[in-house]
């Protein structure tokens, strides 16, 4: 018998034909018979519906938002107490030497705050959590919920059918609707780089509520091998590949999640995890960098492969951390990590493939410009 863990979906999935594979601990679907292609296709031109229930949802409560927002900036260098009321934003747990425990999202809900952290990490970040802020903080795990998250252009049209007033949300705004005598809780948001929303639903109404959205002439279900695609085309980092404990904020290309509020000369400058160390990279300092990469010709190039200045000889100046087809792109694509001297764009570095060094050039990230409603 399995060990695996399974979401409130998992029969819908596996009715709709589904290949199930294990995730983080999970059954999860990796692709339904329309296929990764058209399945990665479909979200950019229509819209997607993905399971991302295996994902930690979690509600802080404190005394009041902003003393619970002040707790919360003592684990993560984000702006939490500027965060406005029916917003949110991502956010990193850092380590003591810099290092990214998980990324997440996090939400101010007026009288709590909404977290949303990845399958792999959740019971280390409740622990971390609750360590960290109890008793004056309540961590509240929610465990009878399921999250959909629905990407793509007509992502909008087919939610606003069936819950009117979502379309008036813009990028990052979070709400809370009733639906069929419960409630969802949902965000303008997602990780493929497209428009659309996350939408934590009570475990009960999960599948029906799927049913009613893949009812909408231009969802599908999407599975985790067509989000990988369109996140990696999106630029966005998949924790414990482009991002981990031994990687610093700035060396990820993350800086820009650290506000001024919190750095150096803000109200309040440091005082997470790792402050000094993360600091010490700012100004270009960091000794390597996340970037955008293309291989030449149509192989491509996965996790793992190393990286070189020159076709021959040289000692390896980085490696690939996410890497494959973009289907959009219609090439290759890649991310991954070279040192500070050759993290310039249009620098051509050498994958080593099959014994073979292959020419590839540092790219802009994103691959595809991202499609939010700002």
């Amino acid at each position: 018998m399995s060990d695996l863990k399974t979401t409130p979906l998992t029969e819908l999935h596996e009715s709709l034909g589904a290949k199930m594979v294990p995730f983080a601990g999970y059954s999860m679907p990796v692709q339904y018979p329309l296929g990764i292609m058209k399945e990665h296709t479909h979200t950019r031109e229509k819209a997607g519906l993905f399971d991302v229930s295996h994902m930690g949802q979690v509600i802080l409560r404190g005394e009041s938002y902003e003393a619970l927002a002040a707790a919360f900036e003592k684990l993560v260098p984000m702006d939490v107490l500027g965060l406005s009321e029916g917003r949110q934003r991502y956010g990193l747990f850092t380590n003591d030497t810099g290092g990214i425990e998980d990324d997440l999202m996090f939400a101010n809900r007026g009288d709590h705050l909404f977290v949303v952290v990845n399958a792999a990490c959740k019971d280390a970040d409740i622990a971390r959590m609750k360590a960290a802020l109890e008793p004056e903080v309540t961590v509240e795990p929610v465990t009878d919920r399921a999250l959909l998250a629905l990407q793509g252009p007509a992502a909008e049209a087919a939610l606003e059918a069936l819950v009117p007033g979502v379309a008036a949300m813009k990028f990052m705004d979070v709400a809370t609707f009733a639906y069929e005598g419960g409630e969802l809780w949902i965000s303008r948001s997602g990780y493929t780089g497209e428009d659309g929303y996350e939408i934590s639903v009570a475990e009960a109404g999960a599948e029906a509520f799927a049913k009613a959205l893949l009812a909408h002439a231009d969802v599908e279900a999407i599975g985790l091998g067509a989000r990988d695609s369109l996140r990696l085309e999106g630029g966005l980092c998949l924790y414990g590949h482009d991002i981990d404990t031994e990687t610093r904020p700035f060396e990820a290309a993350l800086g820009w999640a650290i506000q001024k509020v919190r750095r150096p000369g803000g109200d309040r400058a440091g005082g997470f995890p790792g402050a000094d160390a993360i600091f010490a990279d700012l100004g270009g300092k960091a000794p390597r960098k996340r970037v955008g990469l293309k291989p030449e010709g149509r192989a491509p190039m996965r996790e793992g492969v190393v990286l070189y200045a020159s076709a021959e000889g040289g000692d390896p100046i980085g490696t690939i951390t996410s890497g494959g087809f973009g289907p959009t792109v219609g090439g290759p694509v890649a991310m991954g990590y070279v040192t500070a001297e050759h993290a310039a764009l249009d620098t051509q570095v050498f994958g080593e493939l099959r014994g073979k060094r292959v020419p590839v050039t540092v790219a802009k990230l994103p691959f595809v410009a991202a499609n939010f409603k700002r």
